[in-house]
């Protein structure tokens, strides 16, 4: 339909329309962005994410964890799945079409390189028919789009391996590839994947291999957002077999006189998983909002409203009312989800800024006597430190005894604080002795509960561990 054809109102109905297609684009810019910054900003050398396979930490909100606090993790893929989850509910596989990088990977290859520098295909709004390759210079603008996308590919692999890998040490990785040769195998296996993907396996890779479009039917209601034909004005173009009764307009009107459907099929020619909308409900279809595009262009030059909508069933089909977008169905992943963060807030709060182990030796106690002529019991432990923080700290602690024996229980060794370098466990004998009558037991052993308060030195505000223990006095006998 050519710009003279088109209606006053059908100007009026298109003016300040802005074809979902657009939006998506700014998006992918957006989220492209973020995923390029995000692992290069740091708080004091902690990263906002990342799961270190290099130096085995996680670093999260600025905070850095060792592996042995990665209990945080299940409740991060919690929050993921769940979110995602609640999403399809709510807006169907909107996540697909806005979100998932497989699609923007094909979009940047086929709307950008194949059609706007390059020339192979000739319309975006053509996503059926493929470009010939069998012409000379078809074949010339292929190798030149498959030698970007591959430049593209090593930047999306590398961006890939800086959230398991702190950028800055990636750089100076890759000037030595021989000496890491896990990490140059891990991108290139990731280059050629994205490779085989986009521009061979190519939507097929949503409609037969992700797992995803095959839950969507069972987390989808009557009150699901999705790209959504309207038979109701445009017709019904495919009986309950899905089989196709009309491809011209003037069929349709024959059966049915109020049908609005042009059967321009711009709908079907614009789907990058060639699907018709008209048919249905199809697990290929990935809310890309393309059809919906295709439609409001047409039917909005006529001066009426686009027979694909973003809608529900609900509305669109069976108009049993306006779409409940806030219901029990959401309101409860909302609701999960709160739970979970809150409770991975709270876990996370708990961050410890040194790991400690204390384990007390096989012997219970040796008792000697010091240079005073006092009988002294000295217990020995071993404790396995761990400095978390990325910088050297000297360590040192404090014992507590219970009431009544206050500054009784004192440190033999070691005599002074000790340095504990980042991410090295040190392993630290320490002797705890007295030489005061704690308990006078003629049976039996007696053990002490003891608690030990270990610090950095030099941060004793900020790294304070807390460890329970217990200090092994001799029955009376053992004194004489």
């Amino acid at each position: 339909m050519s710009e003279e054809t088109v209606s006053p109102k059908g100007k009026e109905y298109l003016s300040g329309w802005t074809p979902w297609r657009i939006k998506r684009y700014w998006f992918y810019g957006l989220v492209t962005v973020a995923a390029l910054v995000i692992p290069w900003i740091r708080i004091e050398g902690n990263h906002l994410f990342l799961l270190s396979f290099d130096k085995l930490k996680l670093h999260l909100m600025f905070i850095q964890f060792d592996m042995q606090e990665l209990y945080l993790m299940p409740f991060l893929l919690m929050i993921l799945f769940i979110g995602i989850f609640g999403i399809t509910v709510l807006g169907g596989r909107v996540f697909c079409g806005w979100m998932c990088p497989q699609t923007i990977f094909r979009v940047v290859y086929r709307d950008l390189i194949e059609t706007k520098l390059l020339g192979l295909r000739k319309r975006i709004k053509n996503k059926q028919q493929e470009p010939d390759y069998s012409k000379p210079e078809n074949k010339i603008k292929r190798v030149v789009a498959l030698l970007i996308w591959t430049g593209l590919a090593f930047i999306a692999a590398a961006d890939l391996m800086w959230y398991f890998v702190p950028p800055e040490d990636f750089l100076t990785y890759i000037q030595n590839p021989m000496e890491h040769t896990v990490l140059m195998g891990a991108i290139i296996i990731i280059v050629l994947f994205l490779v085989y993907d986009v521009i061979f396996l190519q939507e097929n890779f949503c409609i037969y291999v992700c797992p995803y479009s095959r839950i969507q039917s069972v987390l989808y209601d009557e009150d699901t957002v999705m790209a959504i034909y309207n038979p109701n004005r445009g017709g019904e173009i495919y009986n309950e077999n899905k089989e196709k009764l009309f491809t011209k307009q003037k069929d349709l009107l024959a059966v049915n006189s109020h049908a609005e459907c042009t059967t321009c099929e711009s709908c079907v020619t614009v789907c990058p998983t060639h699907i018709d909308i008209r048919k249905g409900l199809q697990l290929e279809c990935i809310n890309c909002l393309e059809c919906v595009d295709a439609c409001t262009e047409v039917m909005g030059k006529l001066g009426k409203p686009t027979l694909v909508e973003w809608s529900s069933e609900k509305e669109t089909l069976f108009q049993k009312g306006k779409t409940h977008y806030l219901r029990p169905k959401i309101i409860g992943y909302a609701a999960i989800l709160i739970i979970v963060s809150v409770i991975l807030a709270m876990m996370g709060s708990k961050k410890e800024y040194m790991l400690l182990n204390i384990n007390k030796e096989n012997r219970l106690y040796s008792i000697t006597t010091n240079n005073e002529g006092k009988t002294q019991v000295d217990n020995a432990y071993t404790f396995l430190l761990q400095n978390t923080l990325n910088e050297d700290h000297d360590y040192y602690f404090d014992v507590i005894a219970p009431a009544g024996m206050e500054g009784k229980i004192k440190i033999a060794e070691p005599e002074k604080p000790f340095k504990v370098k980042p991410g090295v466990v040190k392993k630290k004998v320490v002797v705890l002795y007295t030489d005061e009558l704690l308990v006078n037991d003629d049976r039996k052993d007696t053990v002490i509960p003891i608690t030990i308060k270990a610090y950095a030195v030099d941060a004793k505000d900020k790294v304070v561990v807390i460890r329970h223990s217990t200090f092994t006095f001799p029955r009376a006998d053992m004194l004489k």
